[in-house]
């Protein structure tokens, strides 16, 4: 609704509450003749003051209703602040050539694609699954200290400030810890909106299943992305009239439980060798690019002598600095390094996700198979098959795990999401990543954590039926790109019939090596 339907509405409701019309007739009236006794006519004298006085109070009480409204509406409005560099349909478009180099701190973009992703004319949607990663955060609790622990290094060891470098010395350290910034919260709301308009023959008369994983940045990531949605569903005057705010299922993080939105259960894959995999790779990564850096930094900082760590943690500033500002625009620390230092620094961050929790982890597609084994049960209607990380006391209840709707919603962190990616099989075409030079998403088939996995990240799985043909068809668009689905044979618009698509997820089907989490 616009911000003038409210008034108006505002204005009709105070007319109701007053008589109905807009004359503020209280009292009752009286013939009165030309002549008419003196207390009549005094009577008519206050009666017309009453009117006068009464009829400015309505004005006054008007104007502060419509002052209200806007206000309201302002502050709505300021998760779609348009001044800001994320946009709703676009992303992020601010700083762009380094901006796309920042790992899984990058915010989200859309990802260009060989293949139109547009709803392929004849088709219609009768399924779609939004699985997104919560929006842009402040830093972890314990990278947040080590970051202000290397600030107050830098501070208390330099002797000077090279070009560009100075404003470290009154720099304030005030990051959060954890949670959403006000950035975030604008990217989920601007990621309902979208979901909304892409998806609005379904979603103009159909409330999506929400859930999230329970961590609280992505539960309130869910919600905003709800406000969003409802928002968009509320201006749209062929939506049925809906309850908000909607129910969201929320899966505990709580250690031991399972949970397919939140890796944690696979011993063997949490402890020992395989956990340092992707921590090992980068490293080697780290050894190649980081040096010339380093001495760069520590030569415009005298006697601060940053180490290899403290060097990307002083790049890491430039995202998390960024998203910490309401309208995003990049800030001093990224003008610090050059645009081949964030290319080395984003390769960086794709070999940590790549082989910390996708096809070069050989327990890493594993992690995602519980949730792709949930998302063939929405596409086909029948019950989850799983042995693996499935909630089987949730996926038995049609409350918290309804087969037969048409919109699924799930909310969860980029590592599971790299997983899930894994476990559906869009990499395998993919050779494992060079640690000691960098390879481009040329050579990759399109794969970087900044790609793949920014804040906000959103995957759809769409169902589509085509024409006449009985088979229903389909899709996967990871943020915008529509994905080859080389497994199942799909066409030139990327679409796999269902069954085709369903008999190409024998990995997870099949356990995806769950076994050997506890060998």
């Amino acid at each position: 609704m616009g911000v003038s339907n409210i008034i108006e509405s505002v204005k009709g409701f105070l007319a109701q509450g007053l008589g109905g019309s807009y004359k503020y007739s209280v009292l009752p009236e009286h013939r009165i003749s030309s002549r008419e006794p003196r207390s009549q006519s005094l009577q008519k004298s206050q009666e017309e003051k009453f009117r006068r006085t009464l009829k400015l109070a309505m004005t006054g009480l008007i104007a502060f209703a419509i002052f209200f409204v806007l206000v309201v509406s302002s502050t709505g409005n300021a998760l779609n602040n348009k001044t800001s560099c994320d946009t709703i349909y676009q992303g992020y478009q601010c700083a762009t050539e380094i901006s796309r180099h920042w790992g899984q701190y990058s915010p989200y973009f859309s990802v260009p694609s060989e293949i139109s992703n547009e709803i392929p004319e004849g088709c219609t949607v009768t399924f779609a699954q939004v699985v997104s990663r919560h929006g842009a955060r402040d830093p972890t609790d314990s990278k947040s200290g080590a970051y202000a622990a290397m600030i107050a290094k830098i501070q208390g060891n330099a002797t000077s400030y090279g070009s560009g470098f100075g404003f470290l010395e009154d720099f304030e350290y005030t990051l959060g810890k954890d949670e959403l910034t006000k950035f975030g919260e604008r990217e989920l709301y601007n990621s309902g909106i979208k979901f909304y308009d892409r998806y609005r023959s379904l979603a103009a008369s159909i409330t999506p299943f929400f859930r999230a994983s329970g961590q609280n940045r992505v539960i309130q990531s869910a919600k905003n992305f709800t406000r969003g949605f409802h928002a968009t569903r509320v201006s749209d005057e062929s939506a049925k009239a809906d309850l908000f705010p909607y129910d969201i299922v929320i899966i505990s993080e709580d250690e031991g439980m399972n949970n397919t939105l939140d890796h944690g259960l696979c011993t063997n894959f949490e402890e020992g060798a395989i956990d340092e995999i992707g921590d090992n790779s980068k490293g080697e990564w780290a050894d190649t690019f980081v040096p010339d850096i380093q001495a760069r930094v520590n030569e415009n900082l005298p006697g601060a002598n940053l180490t290899a760590d403290e060097t990307i943690y002083l790049m890491d500033m430039c995202p998390f600095t960024t998203v910490a500002k309401t309208d995003g625009t990049p800030t001093e620390f990224c003008s610090l390094f050059t645009a081949e230092d964030w290319a080395n620094y984003g390769y960086y961050y794709t070999l940590d996700k790549w082989y910390g929790y996708g096809p070069g982890n050989p327990l890493g597609p594993t992690q995602g198979v519980g949730f792709v084994n949930e998302l063939l049960a929405r596409l086909t209607g029948d019950p989850v098959t799983d042995h693996t990380s499935t909630n089987q006391t949730l996926d038995a209840d049609p409350v918290t795990f309804p087969l037969g709707s048409k919109l699924y919603a799930d909310f969860s962190h980029d590592n599971d999401m790299t997983a899930m990616f894994s476990a559906m099989g869009l990499f395998t075409g993919t050779e494992d990543l060079d640690k000691t030079n960098r390879v481009g998403t040329n050579e990759t088939s399109g794969y970087s954590s900044a790609a793949t996995v920014p804040f906000s990240a959103r995957l759809y799985v769409e169902k589509l039926q085509c024409g006449s043909d009985a088979d229903e068809m389909v899709r996967v668009l990871l943020n915008d790109r529509v994905m080859p689905l080389d497994g199942c044979g799909s066409d030139e618009l990327g679409r796999c019939k269902l069954s085709e698509f369903v008999e190409s997820m024998k990995f997870a089907m099949t356990g995806g090596l769950w076994d050997s989490c506890f060998t």
